[in-house]
């Protein structure tokens, strides 16, 4: 692939491809990258890994995928009296099929925010990127400044929307969570969604995907602002129990990321215990209608 960095300029707006882009000439549009558009012996229209180094030969307009393929499912997330808890299953779905089972779906964005993310995993990674880039700028200024949870939460939001103004969408639902200063200078728990279309909203719980219909009644029932860690991580292993049960694009197979004054601790994958002896699993076409 072609390198060219990604750009945070006003003139193409956050989270496009830059900065060549940005003021387009003869000499950007016609610059050779050496590389040969691979061609599908099913007769589809030819390819590249860099979309831009791709010449439209049929006079059709150049279009964006706007279909997911390895994707992730839900992530939940709470406060409770000391911190935030993030937590999602680490498998990436190809369709219906469970390709990739130790795909880490929380990462840490610097000493006081983390995220978590469902969707198209490919766009998450180009996420990262952007991220990454904005860390290693605060860490050059060396001014012991870091971008506040909020202030990352802002930021995506207007990667997220810009990106869907230009009708190329980054096909994720983001869950954003830290500590944020507030105005007497306390550190307080911040939580943040993100949908794939701009949306975006603060609150005490959140989820994404079938989170928001299996775990999120939990949460409702079961929620308090000034609840313990372990009854945190009690309410949160229930949760997870349940979208385990009911999304079979889940697997057992879990991460957990607390954020507290002590720093970020995401833990390592684990299983949660199941029980599948139920007697209507037993034998399950026995009062079906048709059955055998």
């Amino acid at each position: 692939m072609y390198a060219r960095s990604t750009s945070h300029s006003t003139a193409l707006g956050p989270g496009c491809v830059g900065p060549s882009l940005a003021i387009p000439n003869p000499a950007n549009l016609q610059e050779q990258h050496g590389y040969t558009p691979q061609v599908p012996t099913c007769g589809a229209a030819p390819f590249m890994v860099d979309p831009a180094a791709l010449a439209p030969s049929d006079g059709e307009p150049r279009k964006h995928t706007q279909t997911p393929y390895v994707t992730g499912t839900s992530v939940l997330g709470l406060t409770y009296k000391d911190g935030v808890m993030i937590a999602s299953d680490t498998l990436g779905c190809y369709g219906s099929t469970k390709r990739y089972k130790s795909f880490e779906r929380l990462r840490k964005i610097n000493s006081k925010t983390v995220i978590g993310a469902g969707g198209e995993l490919s766009d998450f990674q180009y996420i990262m990127t952007l991220l990454e880039e904005l860390m290693k700028e605060d860490f050059c200024l060396d001014d012991d400044i870091e971008m506040s949870p909020r202030e990352v939460f802002a930021y995506l939001n207007r990667v997220i929307y810009n990106r869907r103004t230009k009708m190329d969408p980054l096909w994720n639902s983001l869950v954003v969570g830290g500590l944020q200063t507030d105005k007497e200078g306390q550190l307080k728990p911040f939580l943040g969604f993100l949908g794939m279309i701009g949306t975006s909203y603060e609150d005490a719980h959140v989820a994404t995907g079938f989170g928001n219909m299996l775990a999120r009644p939990l949460f409702r029932e079961k929620h308090s602002p000034d609840m313990s860690e372990i009854e945190a991580m009690e309410l949160m292993r229930e949760a997870l129990k349940v979208c385990y049960y009911r999304d079979k694009n889940s697997i057992n197979k879990f991460q957990i990321a607390k954020v507290t004054t002590e720093g970020i601790d995401i833990c390592e994958p684990f299983a949660l215990e199941t029980n599948w002896d139920l007697k209507a699993f037993a034998n399950p076409s026995a009062n079906a209608v048709g059955g055998w």
